[in-house]
């Protein structure tokens, strides 16, 4: 499974971090990234659904 989030269609709505928060978080400026020991798991996937921009695809 591949994650990848677009960072230039992020606007930081969280969903994703809310969603999985053991995959994502939120950097600095509040656009998405992954977490360093992100894997796949069970709510990547809602979480890709819920991103109101769909930033985020999983392959």
């Amino acid at each position: 499974m591949r994650i990848d989030i677009d960072r230039d269609v992020c606007i930081g709505a969280g969903q994703c971090a809310l969603a999985a928060p053991k995959v994502f978080t939120q950097d600095d400026d509040g656009l998405s990234e992954l977490l360093p020991e992100a894997g796949p798991g069970p709510m990547v996937g809602e979480a890709a659904r819920a991103c109101p921009v769909q930033a985020i695809t999983v392959t």
